[in-house]
């Protein structure tokens, strides 16, 4: 019986410190005039990009100078509806539901959604 218990508090401890070392999402929900949208830590809009096929990023070069991603840490953990793509250039991106997130760097303040439609209507802003 002893066991047992030594097992079982052994168990809830370890539960205990997953819980509180669990990846929080790697965005914000924010304002704009179209509603709830997903930011960056910032505040700034995030969107997605109708290009992106299979879980991987068609945005690179001088496209993710204009639109920035939103770059995982090289130790990051996927976290509820969100993913972790890696780039072209080996690095880490977010997605979410299985679409990478950008920044667009004409934004210039939280609430601003100036990429929406952009590009022939292949930019749209990230909504919870």
């Amino acid at each position: 019986m002893r066991k047992l218990l030594v097992s079982a508090i052994a168990i809830a401890t370890l539960a205990l410190a997953g819980a509180a070392f669990a990846q929080s999402a790697p965005t914000k929900t924010g304002d704009s005039t179209k509603g709830k949208v997903l930011t960056d830590a910032q505040g700034m809009t995030l969107y997605t990009f109708d290009k992106d096929a299979g879980g991987k990023s068609a945005c690179n070069g001088p496209c993710a100078t204009n639109w920035p991603p939103l770059m995982a840490a090289a130790d990051a953990k996927p976290a509820a509806s969100y993913t972790i793509v890696v780039r072209d250039d080996g690095g880490k991106q977010w997605a979410y539901k299985g679409k990478p997130l950008y920044t667009w760097k004409n934004d210039k303040k939280p609430g601003d959604i100036t990429g929406d439609g952009f590009l022939n209507n292949t930019w749209h802003i990230a909504q919870p």
